[in-house]
């Protein structure tokens, strides 16, 4: 939603929407349940790659960050 988002350099804090941090925190661990998963639900290595920028990509990492992410949004709500 623009202007729900809050960053800036000087900032120590993100602000988000309630609404925002709830959807969030759901792509999120959506997110992660698709890389954990096997099967016809798991994303390739190729769309891993690309959701960590191109660069080297750490499945369990990120799999893990993802859950992390969420599981703190959900608990901050």
């Amino acid at each position: 939603m623009p202007g729900s988002v809050t960053i800036g350099h000087a900032e120590a804090l993100v602000a988000l929407s309630h609404q925002d941090a709830e959807r969030l925190s759901t792509v999120l661990r959506g997110m992660s349940s698709m890389m954990a998963a096997s099967g016809a639900d798991r994303l390739t290595d190729a769309q891993v790659t690309a959701l960590c920028g191109g660069g080297p990509q750490d499945r369990a990492e990120f799999t893990r960050w993802c859950a992390e992410l969420s599981e703190h949004l959900r608990t901050h709500l």
